[in-house]
């Protein structure tokens, strides 16, 4: 490849604009002072990261000389930095025009026609890159084979240059973009590290350490890496963007609203501006300002996750069920594992009269053994629909009392001989073989499992997901703790919501609820929005007595999530009779009761708020109901014990403290002993 030849001779950054300075000190045509003045600034500027500055002083130096190649080619060289590929080819062309020599541009043509996603043309012109760029050029080429989906081949391009230029700042910083885009976290964060050490104004390294910081170690940690890029440039478009996207996702509204303005003042009808403020219109319920942000992007950002999602809720809220589907559907085929799109699609398809296919959509998630009530729901509801009252029942009961078996894979479908053979046929394929793993561990094969899972994470040291499936493996096995080891360094790498739930389960179950309260502590000091951890949160404070810690944190989740989640208002009824707040806990109880009236946890909660209040009677009525619904429940038992001990039906009261006791989960039982004595 003769743009190899060329590396040993370029490299850095800014090679084209220190080969466009050389012709500087005699330009062809340069008759204002002025206008070499602020070239110079432009220069200094660009070199100092701050390329809105350097692209202003450009297009004054332009002002002052309109017929100057050189200044042109400055700006065009600004608009590269700015990721705004047609005004950079526009203003090469007008330096051409205006006797710039192109013979020194090749490499900037090349990058801006990369830009604008055309990576063929953008190959053929960086092979025409005069040596001195050669560096620049190699770049370009890289990130073109990545854009081509030949990461491997770019990788390997990249990793040629570094050996004999190891201080270019952005051919690292490259580097770490490529391997983010292919699943290596770690191998990205490392680069990406490197390329900062080497330039701290390298503003695409420090706002990809932002993102990578955030994937790693949460939202609050990665803010300090996208200011100190728009330190250097207030106005840099791609850093303003995740800092706003940051901001919402930390639920600073008004902080994230004002970076979206500063990113339109950066970049007029920036679609990805647009988008954001598009998702804040419709967390405040503003829908139709939300469809007309939506609108104003042009379709630019369509086709990406978040507006799919985003576009379908639109369209569904609007009642265009059919473009709703289309869009989910869309994205359920992209990110088989996004569980927020798969309940959206099922309850879109169901109510379509689609029952058939909501059952397709949703059948991976309801197998899992820690399925929410809602998805558990719609699964009962399309059995009902397809006339299966047997598979009906029993997800409806599992809806009404989701069982909380940890974080569990999805299930798959699929015979193993399938998954074996798709894995076989492809070896190289990471899905496959991820598919393949989580069908040995469905067919109780756990030690081919692992083994597999194993060799998948030392081939893929950098990637998360393969250390998770080590994980899940182990889940299955019982090894907790090795388990919990294996999630660690998933999340030693990616510190996501499935991460941490992993891994606070697998500390859980093996008896270090401590250090899973400190994983747990450690997320929502970087998340404090995330729901499920908040969720848990509460539900370890209700463990653990802490009602009024339980009460702030489940009306912080109320507020979020609205007055419509059962479980919700029976956690906040349990919280409040802890805390003595009677009055509280009857209005959350019957609350939880009017939305989930066959819902063991919402009955036995109501039930138990009338007993707090002393109305041990209506509490009996509502206890017995709750431990029908739910008849292996010891805390319900033990709450109808003490009901029936009040009202002197000591029999009965002794009846149900014996199936309590006999509850492995129960954690009442010196409270129990001490009242079966007293009932003789």
């Amino acid at each position: 490849m003769r743009i190899l030849a060329k590396v040993a001779l370029g490299g850095t950054a800014l090679a084209a604009i220190a080969g466009v300075a050389l012709a500087f000190a005699a330009p062809a045509r340069a008759d204002s002072a002025a206008a070499k003045n602020d070239l110079v600034l432009s220069l200094g500027l660009l070199k100092d990261g701050n390329f809105n500055a350097a692209r202003s002083y450009a297009q004054k130096a332009i002002a002052a000389d309109p017929k100057w190649g050189l200044a042109h080619a400055v700006l065009a060289r600004t608009f590269l930095a700015l990721g705004d590929g047609v005004g950079a080819e526009s203003e090469l062309g007008r330096a051409a025009t205006n006797g710039f020599d192109m013979a020194r541009g090749h490499q900037m043509l090349a990058d801006a026609w990369l830009i604008q996603g055309d990576a063929k043309r953008a190959m053929a012109e960086a092979d025409k890159a005069d040596p001195r760029f050669g560096g620049y050029a190699t770049r370009v080429t890289a990130k073109a084979l990545a854009l081509q989906g030949k990461s491997p081949d770019a990788i390997a391009l990249l990793g040629e240059l570094l050996s004999v230029d190891p201080s270019n700042s952005y051919a690292w910083s490259d580097l770490a973009r490529i391997r983010y885009n292919a699943g290596d976290i770690a191998g990205a964060s490392a680069n990406a590290q490197r390329a900062v050490a080497l330039d701290h104004a390298n503003l695409q390294a420090l706002t990809l350490r932002g993102e990578l910081v955030r994937e790693q170690f949460g939202l609050a940690a990665a803010l300090p890496w996208f200011e100190a890029a728009l330190q250097r440039d207030a106005y840099f478009h791609p850093a303003l963007i995740e800092y706003a996207a940051t901001l919402g996702d930390l639920g600073r509204y008004t902080d994230m609203l004002a970076a979206t303005r500063r990113a339109l003042a950066a970049r007029p009808g920036s679609p990805q501006a647009l988008y954001l403020q598009a998702v804040l219109a419709a967390r405040a319920q503003n829908y139709d300002l939300a469809r007309s942000l939506m609108q104003r992007t042009g379709g630019a950002i369509d086709d990406l996750p978040g507006a799919l999602l985003l576009g379908g809720t639109l369209d569904y809220q609007a009642g265009a069920y059919e473009q709703a589907i289309g869009k989910w559907r869309e994205l359920v085929g992209r990110q088989p594992l996004n569980m927020t799109a798969r309940r959206l699609l099922g309850a879109a398809l169901l109510r379509s009269g689609d029952a058939k296919g909501a059952l397709d959509v949703l059948r991976p998630v309801a197998l899992r053994g820690d399925a929410d009530s809602y998805t558990l729901a719609l699964v009962g509801r399309a059995f009902e629909a397809t006339g299966e009252r047997d598979w009906a029942a029993k997800y409806l009961d599992r809806a009404a009392w989701p069982a909380a078996d940890g974080v569990t894979p999805f299930g798959t479908d699929d015979g193993l001989a399938v998954l074996a053979n798709a894995a076989n046929n492809d070896p190289g394929n990471p899905v496959a073989a991820v598919d393949m793993i989580r069908g040995l561990i469905d067919a109780g094969q756990s030690g081919g499992a692992l083994d597999r899972a194993q060799a998948l994470a030392a081939a893929n040291p950098g990637a998360p997901a393969a250390h998770l499936l080590v994980g899940d493996t182990l889940m299955t096995m019982g090894r907790f703790g090795d388990a919990a080891d294996a999630y660690r360094r998933a999340a030693d790498i990616k510190f996501d919501e499935a991460t941490m739930l992993r891994t606070v389960d697998a500390l859980d179950y093996a008896g270090r609820r401590p250090e899973a309260n400190n994983v747990l502590a450690l997320f929502l000091g970087q998340h404090p929005e995330n729901v499920a951890a908040l969720r848990l949160a509460a539900h370890w404070q209700i463990a653990a007595r802490d009602w009024d810690g339980a009460i702030g944190t489940l009306e912080d989740l109320r507020s979020r999530v609205g007055s419509r989640d059962a479980g919700l208002l029976a956690e906040l009824t349990y919280a409040n009779i802890g805390a003595g707040n009677d009055d509280d806990a009857l209005d959350y109880g019957a609350a939880a009761y009017e939305i989930a009236p066959m819902s063991p946890a919402a009955t036995d909660a109501y039930g138990w708020a009338f007993y707090a209040a002393g109305d041990a009677d209506k509490a009996k009525d509502l206890l017995e109901k709750a431990a029908l619904l739910a008849p292996r429940a010891p805390g319900i038992r033990w709450h109808l014990a003490q009901a029936y001990a009040d009202l002197g039906r000591n029999a009965e009261a002794r009846a149900q403290i014996a199936l309590a006791l006999g509850g492995a989960s129960f954690t009442d039982r010196a409270p129990a002993q001490a009242l079966l004595k007293t009932l003789g």
